[in-house]
């Protein structure tokens, strides 16, 4: 894990590696002081030198201060270097999940990926901090001060040989047992997070059926979970505290036990007993240090695998056989007998022996009942999900010929499920051609019938839309949406019913306006009305993932009954709704 993560820790190296050797010095200072205590104490105090007193006093100060300089230093740059790593590992993950198909996502979950992302992360750059200051200064201080003391009394230091293996056992215990519940504590805050982002993103939903009270009971599910696993873990870690409390105050009374008869024989003196037990301290000090260190990188381990996951993931859909100079010229689309299903493992298929040909510049319609797989077939156009058997081709090539840029440039979705960015509508727009200018921008808004309702908005274009464009209605957000594909200037138009929510008439407005300002442009429209389609050159009839029928308005109205059935069916409804 360690050789997986050490390369996001590049440009923090040098703060990595001095604020290492500052906590180290630290603790080398702290570790000579007792030293100079102790020879005041039994040289200095009883000859009544008072000069060497104030000399070696001094001394100390000067020390000390040099001590707290490091520390500072050493805390300085840990801070620096922690965040930087938290800050690289969060981009490369944040980039490299840019290049998932859906597929991959769907294996992660989002809110699994927020966590990674966010809490895992900040663990990460904690460990980091704190392993400079404390996993370098407590072995340094650990080993110094046990050398020390053995140097003080080779007799007294034999109480270590009792202390320390209990420490290690109890150490040990505590690891082994929390490690696979940090694991779980992880993914229960995985399961937090996904509550909390349905609840969020489906408030509307969630206060229209009235069912608050079922999603604070599901969100009190999962807390309490969480609650549980942390009260587990955390309830054994802190154990670690009172046990080690309990051995290092045993210690000392131990010391104090057999030192007393060593100062009264003559064999120690008092100055060198005080250090020891300083010593003492710190041995037992460090040894706690490094247990919390050791409780906190079982957790940090935990994170690490969950990150180098999102980062070992290979993209479902990549550019490792795409011509990086390939262009789509055109935009015919070509269906060469594709099979295609969402999951591997399953025996049906979601679309079954599609053969497909659209000539560039054509209008083709696509209509069909609730999950006949429309939005399915279009998706694999721009490469949002692969196909599973046969080919996909646009501009006369296989998509997997293209780099993943080049394709989805030259294709332009309007999804069922519309998006808008927070900022302004001209930023949003924008996001279809960065460099467009202002008459650019006012065209496509016509094109879309946008500019009808942009021109009585407080603001106009400048008007700030709110997270996920919550200042506008369904049919204002549907219509920017257009506008902003339309100023991409696409080989490819594809609308998954995207006017919806648009009144017939300024349907048939954005479909005028297709014909005549993107007339080069393909256009793929799925619709559930008859009406938005009826003029299409080309108009497929979806069933159960198969193309049931195909042609013109006049030709499927007399081959095709599912179409003649729509057709009638919709009619009737316009008559009684007249």
């Amino acid at each position: 894990m360690i050789k997986k993560l050490w390369p996001y820790t590049r440009g923090y190296r040098k703060w990595i590696f001095t604020g290492i050797l500052c906590s180290g010095s630290e603790a080398v200072f702290e570790l000579l002081l007792p030293l100079v205590m102790a020879a005041i104490v039994d040289t200095y105090i009883p000859a009544g030198d008072t000069g060497a007193i104030f000399r070696y006093g001094a001394l100390m100060v000067a020390m000390a201060l040099f001590s707290m300089f490091l520390g500072v230093s050493a805390a300085f740059l840990a801070a620096r270097a922690g965040q930087g790593f938290g800050a690289n590992l969060r981009q490369a993950q944040y980039d490299h999940i840019q290049e998932y198909a859906f597929r991959n996502i769907e294996k992660f979950s989002t809110a699994s990926l927020i966590t990674r992302l966010t809490t895992d992360c900040n663990t990460m750059q904690m460990t980091l901090m704190l392993s400079m200051r404390m996993l370098v200064r407590a072995p340094v201080m650990l080993v110094s001060a046990l050398v020390l003391a053995i140097g003080i009394s080779t007799r007294l230091s034999q109480v270590f040989l009792v202390a320390l293996p209990l420490l290690a056992v109890v150490i040990l215990s505590i690891i082994l047992t929390v490690a696979p519940k940090f694991k779980l504590l992880q993914e229960r805050t995985d399961g937090l997070n996904l509550v909390v982002q349905e609840n969020l993103n489906a408030i509307r939903v969630v206060k229209s059926f009235v069912r608050q009270d079922f999603e604070n009971e599901k969100f009190e599910g999962r807390n309490t979970a969480l609650r549980s696993i942390s009260e587990q873990a955390f309830g054994r870690v802190v154990i670690n505290m009172p046990v080690m409390m309990l051995i290092t105050y045993g210690t000392i009374i131990a010391v104090m036990w057999y030192g007393t008869p060593m100062v009264q024989a003559g064999e120690l003196e008092v100055g060198l007993l005080t250090t020891f037990f300083t010593y003492i301290t710190q041995v037992l000090m460090s040894l706690m240090m490094v247990s919390m260190i050791m409780m906190m990188l079982t957790r940090s381990v935990a994170c690490g695998k969950r990150i180098i996951e999102v980062l070992d993931e290979q993209p479902d859909i990549g550019d490792t056989s795409a011509d990086p100079d390939a262009r789509v010229e055109n935009g015919s689309i070509d269906f060469d007998h594709v099979w295609f299903k969402y999951n591997t493992a399953s025996e049906a298929w979601n679309l079954e022996d599609i053969d497909l040909h659209i000539k560039s510049g054509q209008t083709v319609g696509i209509i069909g009942a609730t999950g006949s797989a429309k939005s399915t077939l279009v998706q694999l156009i721009p490469r949002l999900y692969e196909a599973t058997e046969g080919t996909v081709r646009v501009g006369g090539r296989p998509v997997a010929d293209y780099t993943m840029e080049h394709l989805r440039d030259s294709c332009a979705m309007v999804l069922q499920k519309n998006t808008l960015f927070s900022g302004t509508i001209r930023e949003n727009l924008l996001w279809g051609n960065e460099h467009a200018t202002e008459e650019e921008i006012a065209q496509a808004c016509a094109a879309a019938c946008a500019d009808e309702f942009i021109s009585r908005l407080p603001g106009g274009l400048d008007m700030d839309l709110g997270q996920g464009g919550v200042n506008v209605s369904g049919g204002q957000k549907q219509r920017l949406c257009i506008a902003r594909a339309i100023l991409k200037k696409p080989k490819v138009l594809i609308l998954d019913d995207s006017t919806s929510a648009v009144d017939t008439a300024t349907d048939a407005k954005i479909r005028q306006a297709f014909r005549t300002q993107l007339p080069d442009t393909t256009k793929i429209i799925i619709a559930q009305r008859i009406i938005s389609v009826m003029d299409a050159d080309l108009i497929l009839v979806m069933d159960d993932g198969r193309i049931s029928a195909m042609g013109t308005h006049d030709e499927l109205m007399k081959t095709s009954e599912i179409y003649r059935d729509v057709y009638q069916s919709q009619q009737e409804g316009a008559s009684i709704d007249g």
